[in-house]
C-alpha cells in the first residue's frame, strides 16, 4: 500500500542525505491520513449510526403506536392482481389481489374502498388483515425494530466508508499537487541548465 510505504520512509529518510523536503512531507501526510482512517472513520460511523438508530427507533415506536391491524371483508375483486407496492411488507414479489372491501377503524367508523389483499383468489366474504391509522385510513406496515437497526448499521458503515474515501482523496490530492510542483521545479532547473548543458567548463 502506497500510504504504508510512505510512512515507513519517515524512519528511512530521517538521516538520509538524499531525502527531499517533499519526501518527508508526503510521509507525514500519509501518516496523518492513516490515523484519520483508523480514528475518524470509525467515530463518524458510530456517530451517524447512533443518530440513525435513535431516529429510526423513535419512528418504530411512533408507527407501532399509531398504526393498527384491522380485519377487512372482501366485497368483490377489482381488476387484476398487482405486485405488493409496500416495500416494508415483504419481498415485493408476493402477488396481491386488489379488492373492494369493508372494514371498521379503531375509532369505530366504517370504511369501504379498494385495498390490496394477501389473497390469491379472493371471494366475497373472505376476511383478511390490513394496516390503518386510528381513523381507518390504510397505511404501510409499521417498521419493526430489527429492520430499523439494520438500516442504522448500514448508515453507520456508509458514513465510515465515506469518511475514509474523503481522507484518501485528500491525501491523493495533496501528493498530486506536491508531485506537480516537483516536476515544475525540475523543468525550471532544466530550462536554466539547458543552454549550457555539455559545454566545457560548465558548472566550474
Amino acid at each position: 500500500m502506497r500510504t504504508v510505504r510512505a510512512i515507513s520512509g519517515l524512519w528511512r529518510w530521517r538521516h538520509n542525505p538524499l531525502r527531499r523536503t517533499t519526501d518527508l512531507v508526503e510521509a507525514w501526510v500519509a501518516l496523518v491520513a492513516l490515523l484519520l482512517l483508523l480514528l475518524a472513520a470509525p467515530v463518524a460511523g458510530a456517530l451517524v449510526g447512533g443518530v440513525a438508530q435513535d431516529a429510526l427507533q423513535s419512528s418504530v415506536h411512533d408507527q407501532q403506536r399509531s398504526r393498527h391491524l384491522v380485519t377487512a371483508t372482501v366485497v368483490r375483486e377489482l381488476d387484476r392482481p398487482l405486485l405488493d407496492a409496500d416495500p416494508e411488507t415483504g419481498t415485493g414479489q408476493d402477488l396481491r389481489s386488489r379488492v373492494l372491501a369493508d372494514w371498521t377503524a379503531p375509532d369505530g367508523t366504517a370504511h369501504h374502498g379498494p385495498v390490496l389483499a394477501g389473497l390469491e383468489h379472493p371471494h366475497r366474504g373472505d376476511r383478511f388483515t390490513i394496516w390503518t391509522d386510528g381513523h381507518g385510513r390504510t397505511v404501510a406496515r409499521p417498521l419493526d425494530s430489527a429492520t430499523a437497526t439494520t438500516h442504522a448499521v448500514l448508515a453507520g458503515i456508509g458514513a465510515a466508508l465515506t469518511t475514509a474515501g474523503c481522507v484518501e482523496a485528500a491525501r491523493r490530492l495533496i501528493v498530486w499537487r506536491m508531485v506537480r510542483r516537483r516536476y515544475a521545479r525540475w523543468e525550471q532547473a532544466w530550462d536554466r541548465a539547458g543552454p549550457d548543458w555539455g559545454r566545457t567548463g560548465t558548472g566550474s
